[in-house]
């Protein structure tokens, strides 16, 4: 069980507002910041380049950090400036022709989105999305007919969708990948940190994750999972002094393992900070951090249905501590910013982020507010209190929304 005083009392933000903003961005602990800085201090008194040297058990610990979170090996784990960075490595290192088909889902993400459509502007691969089941997630039945047809190159999907609380039931997905014989690239960008992973499980090739969200670490910080034995089917989309070894004049060899996936320079502070965000969670427990998180989702999300005038969005028979919402009368935007009057911070996402979901289903823009386990049951009801209020000061409204 987490020790909830203790983790606001290592989280100084939670001192002045109300943040359920966690799948934007989340507050990050104390150890994060201190971690962060002390390094920047290093470098400013000493040099980057000594800094790195002297740091350097500290640096290589944060990928047996990582690895830890997700039940993977050091050795497949690269570093990234973001998640969108460390998926486009792998996903444009993949050469596709005429013919072949990528299978994704209707709650994918906008960047991964536009990447497939260029793919498929400039190779000719066809890209097929996936329908919802009953429960509106990836239909698996469906995607079990489409991967029983030759030509599939890839599945690609997003676990947890920017838009909402929908858990995309990816260890399913991943066992028929795998029984086709097709990868599977999974981005996990709103599930490590929030989730309790297991490659393994998963039954993904490739799986991204970023620091900035319900891992609690800096921005500009992101990572790769690539499977043992995969890496020759998915070629690093760049090389540089990084992710290869210039051997002669006319030849280079890449760097062993996942490490040929990342760059030579990279933000080190940053990265000794996504090292404490990983030691952190695992300290905690990923089981118990899913838990804690869950369950809160569901508080906020029966909270918010239960007021009049308020209707929830959220798809899937497992859901996650992200709730989106609407209010009547009043625009996402407008409740957004009433909330942060209030010190609440929310985030709105919006039809363009999520063009296969939110639109086919009538809505242009969602409230999306998101706990963490450093939110309270208090808080929670606090929320609910102010969008009470907000629904009471617009006036009446339509029974039909």
């Amino acid at each position: 069980m987490i020790d909830i005083d203790r983790v606001r009392a290592d989280t100084p933000g939670c001192r002045d507002l109300v943040h359920l903003n966690n799948a934007g961005s989340a507050l990050p602990p104390a150890v994060v910041l201190e971690t962060t800085v002390d390094y920047l201090r290093e470098e400013a008194a000493n040099g980057g380049y000594e800094t790195h040297q002297r740091r350097e058990s500290q640096l290589d610990a944060v990928y047996d950090s990582l690895a830890a979170l997700i039940g993977a090996d050091a050795s497949e784990i690269a570093l990234a400036d973001n998640a969108t960075r460390a998926w486009d490595v792998v996903f444009y290192g993949l050469r596709f022709t005429p013919g072949e088909r990528i299978l994704t889902c209707r709650s994918e993400y906008g960047s991964n989105a536009i990447a497939y459509l260029q793919q498929a502007a400039r190779t000719g691969v066809e890209v097929r999305v996936i329908g919802d089941d009953a429960d509106g997630q990836i239909d698996l039945a469906h995607l079990e007919r489409e991967l029983a047809e030759p030509g599939v190159r890839l599945v690609s999907m997003t676990h947890i969708p920017t838009q909402g609380g929908l858990i995309n039931p990816a260890a399913a997905v991943g066992a028929l990948a795998s029984a086709a014989g097709v990868p599977f690239l999974l981005d996990a960008c709103q599930s490590v940190g929030q989730l309790d992973l297991d490659v393994a499980e998963l039954k993904c090739d490739v799986l991204t994750g970023t620091g900035r969200k319900f891992l609690r670490g800096p921005r500009g910080t992101g990572f790769l999972y690539v499977r043992e034995g995969m890496t020759d089917r998915f070629e690093p989309a760049v090389l540089d002094n990084g992710s290869a070894t210039w051997t002669s004049p006319g030849t280079y060899e890449l760097a062993p393992g996942a490490r040929r996936y990342e760059t030579w320079e990279k933000n080190y502070a940053a990265v000794a900070g996504l090292g404490a965000a990983a030691d952190y969670a695992l300290s905690l427990g990923t089981a118990a951090i899913e838990a804690r998180v869950v369950a809160l989702g569901e508080l906020l999300r029966s909270t918010l249905a239960g007021i009049d005038g308020v209707r929830i969005h959220d798809l899937g028979s497992s859901r996650c501590g992200i709730v989106s919402f609407t209010v009547a009368g009043l625009t996402p935007d407008a409740v957004k910013h009433a909330l942060a009057a209030e010190r609440v911070n929310v985030s709105v996402s919006k039809g363009t982020s999520s063009q296969w979901d939110l639109p086919a289903r009538g809505l242009s823009t969602v409230v999306r507010a998101s706990a963490h386990y450093y939110n309270t049951e208090e808080e929670i009801a606090q929320v609910g209190s102010l969008v009470e209020r907000l629904v009471a000061d617009n006036g009446p409204h339509d029974p039909r929304h």
